[in-house]
Parts: structure tokens; C-alpha cells; sequence
């Protein structure tokens, strides 16, 4: 379910791309569409954030993005790190390195999400290109994680054994490398 969740907003997402171009001149472009794909990729992550405490704590409040946080970073060391790249276009992101340092803030996209949601009239010029991949991006990661600990026998799962079963493979957005299986052609 979730999953394919994130397969329909990544299809929003790529339907977009052929209004916006997907480049860092246009990474503060922000519309009514761009906040749909906002609201509903950060609404997806408190979701899967809040399946992946209960899983590595479940005793331990999880009521937002506050308690997620170190529950999650003692499990996900590499959260922070974790890139994603958008290849068609070239672009390379790290939705979560607001995280690197302990007292690090919540992502921007998060704080982005809350401002346009609670005062859309002040805060409207936040649902930015920039921000939905953010989030977008960050949806991939802990959807990535979710099924890596959630697949039949119990994980964690490989990155690739992981990535192997989420099919149909994300088109747009991609995980590092190194969690694909590569193929050599001869």
C-alpha cells in the first residue's frame, strides 16, 4: 500500500515535469500543484515514520516529527546521508541532512509543509519545487526502510533484496546505486 502510494504521487510528480523544468533555476518555483505533491508526500512520511518507531520502539512516544527523530537515527545511522538523485535531470539531493548534527533542525521541507498547511495566505511561496522533491525524496527513503524491515522472513533486508521487490521500480526518483542490482550486458 504504501508503496504504491509513493508510485502515484512520483507520477504526479513526473506528469509535472513536462510544465516545470526540473533544474536548480527552477527550484523556487512554487504552485497549487506543488503543494498537493507537498502535503501529500510529508503526510506519507509522518505515516511511515510513525510504522517505523513502532517497529524499532514501539514503548516509545511517537506523536511527531520530534519523537520520530532519535528513534529513527539510532536505527538509520545513514539517514542523514542518504541521497537521491533524480537522473534525468541531473539532480542530487539529501532530504534528511538537516539531521547530521544532533541539534540540527527538522528538514526545511518539513518546516515548509507545516507553514503552507497552517497559513497558506503567509506561507503559499514555501510549496516549491525544491520542497516537493524533498519530500518526495524523503518518502522514497523511509519507504525503502519500511519494506527493508517489514519483508517476509523478518529483516533487515539487503539494499538490493530490498529494492528487488518494490516493484514496479520508481522511474524518477532513485535511492543510491548501490541499492539497485546492476546488469552487465554483453
Amino acid at each position: 500500500m504504501h508503496w504504491n502510494y509513493f508510485l502515484a504521487l512520483e507520477h504526479d510528480l513526473d506528469v509535472l515535469s513536462r510544465y516545470v523544468e526540473f533544474c536548480p533555476a527552477n527550484l523556487s518555483v512554487f504552485s497549487l500543484e506543488l503543494a498537493h505533491l507537498l502535503f501529500a508526500a510529508a503526510s506519507e512520511v509522518d505515516v511511515l515514520a510513525k510504522c517505523l518507531c513502532q517497529i524499532f520502539a514501539p514503548a516509545s512516544p511517537r506523536e511527531n516529527i520530534t519523537h520520530y527523530r532519535p528513534i529513527l537515527l539510532a536505527q538509520l545511522t545513514a539517514l542523514p546521508t542518504t541521497e537521491i538523485s533524480v537522473p534525468r535531470y541531473g539532480l542530487k539531493f539529501c532530504p534528511w541532512d538537516n539531521w547530521a548534527t544532533a541539534a540540527g533542525p527538522n528538514p526545511n521541507w518539513w518546516k515548509s509543509y507545516n507553514n503552507v498547511k497552517h497559513e497558506r495566505n503567509v506561507f503559499f511561496q514555501e510549496a516549491t519545487l525544491q520542497n516537493a522533491l524533498n519530500a518526495l525524496g524523503a518518502l522514497l527513503i523511509l519507504n525503502f526502510h519500511f519494506y527493508r524491515f517489514t519483508l517476509s522472513p523478518p529483516g533487515p533486508h539487503p539494499p538490493r533484496s530490498t529494492t528487488r521487490e518494490l516493484q514496479p521500480e520508481s522511474k524518477l526518483l532513485r535511492l543510491p546505486e548501490d541499492h539497485y542490482d546492476s546488469y552487465l550486458l554483453v
